[in-house]
């Protein structure tokens, strides 16, 4: 049976539920791709991410890419358990309010 459905009012944010979005479809995404795919800028992302954060929904990791030329680390963001949890609970929220439940 699911969870309850709830509005979760970190996740609500227009750029955030998109995140959410993104991050639910897979086990992690790199910062850049995440960034270019949703057209904004590192600081906007950034302080998104950091909303999620804070809010125990998203993770960070930083490693090593055979892909990248220079030595610089990729960061992967991922959705926790709890934010896959709260995203899976708001869209539940969303639907039952457009289905005027």
């Amino acid at each position: 049976m699911f969870a309850e459905a709830r509005f979760d009012e970190v996740i609500h944010a227009p750029l955030r539920l998109r995140i959410c979005g993104l991050l639910r479809a897979g086990d992690g995404v790199d910062f850049g791709v995440l960034r270019d795919t949703l057209g904004v800028s590192d600081a906007t992302l950034s302080k998104h991410l950091k909303v999620l954060a804070d809010a125990g929904f998203t993770s960070s990791v930083k490693s090593s890419s055979s892909a990248r030329s220079d030595s610089r680390r990729v960061t992967w963001v991922s959705l926790t358990r709890a934010g896959a949890a709260a995203f899976d609970s708001h869209v539940r929220a969303l639907r039952a309010i457009t289905l005027g439940e």
